[in-house]
């Protein structure tokens, strides 16, 4: 039997494991998906190691970026994002065990934000700057949109922090993307700290979080007549692109 797997830490809330089995249950497929809980990256290889039947890994949070060093390769997009979410292994006779990184969060956020573009949408604000939001950069950057970094903290010249969002950066950026885990349930009733007060029905916000269905920033943005989507539908179609890498 084929193996699947996710590495993380911690792994409370898996969509993966849920959505794969069910997949390989109705589809017939001879395989299973299991969680690996890893408090450390350090432990990633003996997941390989102690999992001979194991074809592929999806990655997330905190190791997205640190699993890079232990793998053998990057496909072209990954390597620009610098963040993994995809692991394909290649099991070859006699041969050892190769690890390829992939990053099917950039497929998933592009397939479902490209419909809800419109002409006057040419800058974007990337909420964030972890391994995701690495992604939602590049995929913006792809469809032609030219994106800035907002965090807590400045980090580079690309970025700016929450203070510095003047009514004209926030009027001038029509796309705001949350790549932050604030307004994810049960803290329902937070959403990141930006001048909700200059959004226009130009506006489009998107948010990775799909728990709650709506959340704060998207209630935000929809009372001041923005467009908004939430990130179910993104999970979806990398959970498909997923699927099509450890298959090809």
């Amino acid at each position: 039997m084929d193996k699947y797997g996710l590495i993380g830490y911690p792994l409370r809330h898996s969509f993966s494991i849920g959505y794969f089995n069910e997949k390989f249950n109705s589809e017939r497929i001879d395989a299973e998906y299991v969680n690996f809980e890893i408090p450390r990256i350090e432990d990633f290889m003996k997941v390989i190691e102690d999992n001979p039947d194991l074809r592929g890994l999806n990655v997330t949070i905190p190791y997205k970026e640190q699993v890079i060093p232990f793998l053998d390769g990057l496909d072209p997009d990954t390597a620009e994002i610098g963040a993994v979410n995809v692991i394909k292994l290649i099991r070859e006779p006699k041969k050892r065990v190769r690890l390829v990184g992939y990053n099917s969060d950039i497929i998933g956020f592009v397939q479902s934000i490209q419909p809800l573009l419109l002409p006057h949408h040419k800058k974007a604000l990337i909420l964030g700057t972890g391994g995701a939001a690495k992604a939602v950069f590049h995929g913006l950057k792809k469809l032609g949109i030219e994106s800035t970094f907002v965090s807590r903290t400045q980090k580079t010249e690309k970025t700016l922090t929450y203070e510095e969002l003047t009514p004209e950066i926030v009027q001038e950026h029509t796309v705001i993307v949350n790549c932050t885990p604030v307004g994810m349930y049960p803290k329902v009733d937070f959403c990141p700290d930006i001048p909700y007060e200059h959004l226009t029905p130009s506006h489009l916000l998107y948010d990775l979080l799909y728990n709650p269905n709506t959340t704060l920033f998207m209630k935000k943005g929809e009372a001041k007549g923005a467009v908004t989507k939430n990130g179910l539908e993104m999970l979806l179609l990398q959970a498909f692109a997923a699927w099509e890498i450890w298959q090809k």
